[in-house]
Parts: C-alpha cells; structure tokens; sequence
C-alpha cells in the first residue's frame, strides 16, 4: 500500500488527505473544481502548522507531508492508487456515480472505501463490478484528532479488503473498529437520535442550548453537548443521517425534528454557516 487516493477536498476529504499524507503514503486528493482542491489543501498546511506549533510533529514532517499531496480535478490521476477514499457530500446519488466511475478507471486491484456516515455499503457495491472490494471507513470529525475509523463491511466485503482497511486504519494512527453494514452503521444509529432528541428538547422549550449541552456534558461526561456537536457536524449533514434511518428502517422514532428541518432550509448550519443552535460569527 503506496499510493492513496481521496475524492472530496473539503472537512473530511482533506483531514483524510492530511493523516495519510503525515503517515507517509503519496496521497492524491481530488475534487471538482480547482477552488475547492486549494481551498483544501490550505486547511491541511494550517492544520499541519498547528500540530507544528503544538510540537504534535516537527517541521520536516510538515513539508515532508505536504510534499507527498498532489492536487486534481481529473479522476484519471487517482486510477493507479492502491486504495481511493470517497469523502464526497453525503449524498446517495453522487456517491453512487463517484464509485460508478472510479471502478472504471481504478485498476481491479484497487480497494474503494467510502468514508459515508449512513449510507448503505452493500447498495454502493452493487453499483460496481468489485463488491467484494468495497468497503465503508468511516473517520470522525475533526480526522487529524480523532481516533476512531469505523470499518462497515458490505455484504459482499471480502476479508482481504477488510484487512486492508484496518491496517491502514492503524497505520494512519487510527483505532479501527470493525461493524457490519446498516443504515447508520453503528455510531450515527445511536448518535443521530441523540441529536434529534435534544432538537426536540430545545423545540419544545424545555432547556436553551446551554441548558441541554450542559446537562449531557456534566452528567453523562460527554466532552461536548449534543448541540454544539450538532453544529460541529453540520445541520444539514446530522438531517441527511435522520432522513435515511427514518427511510430505511421506517421507524417514527427517527422521524427529524421539524427545528432541524427548518433551520436546514433557513441555511442556519452550524460552524460552516456562522450560525446554528450558536452564533459562530463573533468568536
């Protein structure tokens, strides 16, 4: 495993870009436009330079990393890559075509992971000739600190591409945890409800934010409140999460909490935005 090659350049795209790179493998990260692969790659430089100052790292692993990134619009760059990371929106339909695409041009050898947060791995499979080497690593947020890559096994996923995936996992840094494919996998199965709950909490006035974040942080020890993660993740993210458990499992208790869905339409979506359960634009 040299080569790794990353489809998506924006929060998750680039901080897997940046721990693969920091971890020595020549990484390709893609995207479709030029503005988002740039916009990208200067994240990676300051957060690089943070872990620097930080003494995390030294400086020559900071340029040694950066001189492992290579930048693209073009798919065909990543076709020689040992294994592709799809990082892209959390959307079903273009993850689909983004692996309809990258099982044409990536030679059969080729591991491709999607890093989805709910999203079915076996129908992402079925959509390319080489489901046994499709395979679900899921990073947290934000990547270059969190531990945990949850490995979601397809249907068809073979132990060999398993293994893969966890030993890159943890040459990355990672703790890789294995689970098999279901909507939400495990994480966002127990989270997302979480969230929508303390929506509901905030919708129906029984606490303000920092009542409900409070409340959950000092006495479950949660190191932050549903809320700020919420906007942390994103508003419209955390409801793309709901909507398919809501759809796939076809249970009212996923069904999202009509705050969150106006907030989403109202563009209020956390950090990203400058404003969601808090306003980020002063700080």
């Amino acid at each position: 495993m040299n080569k790794i090659g990353v489809i998506g350049a924006g929060t998750m795209g680039n901080g897997i870009a940046h721990v693969s790179a920091l971890s020595g493998f020549e990484t390709i990260l893609m995207d479709i436009k030029d503005e988002f692969v740039n916009r990208g790659l200067v994240t990676i430089h300051k957060n690089l330079e943070r872990q620097v100052k930080k003494e995390k790292i030294s400086q020559n692993d900071m340029d040694s990393s950066l001189a492992r990134i290579n930048i693209t619009t073009d798919y065909a760059k990543v076709s020689a890559c040992d294994l592709v990371v799809e990082a892209a929106t959390e959307n079903e339909e273009i993850k689909l075509e983004i692996f309809k695409k990258l099982d044409t041009l990536c030679q059969q050898s080729t591991i491709l992971a999607s890093n989805t947060s709910s999203i079915s791995i076996t129908k992402i499979a079925r959509a390319t000739n080489r489901p046994e080497k499709i395979i679900g690593m899921h990073f947290m947020n934000p990547v270059p600190i969190m531990k945990l890559v949850e490995i979601v096994r397809g249907k068809e996923t073979d132990e060999i591409t398993t293994s893969v995936a966890v030993e890159l996992s943890e040459k990355m840094g990672k703790i890789p945890i294995k689970c098999n494919d279901s909507p939400g996998f495990i994480s966002n199965r127990i989270l997302m409800p979480m969230i929508n709950e303390a929506i509901f909490c905030l919708q129906e006035e029984v606490g303000t934010p920092e009542a409900i974040d409070a409340i959950m942080k000092l006495g479950m020890a949660h190191p932050m409140g549903p809320l700020t993660l919420a906007d942390l993740i994103g508003l419209d993210v955390c409801l793309n999460i709901i909507n398919v458990l809501y759809t796939d499992f076809g249970d009212e208790k996923y069904h999202p909490c009509p705050l969150l869905i106006k907030m989403v339409e109202d563009g209020l979506l956390g950090r990203k935005s400058g404003e969601g359960f808090y306003d980020y634009n002063t700080k």
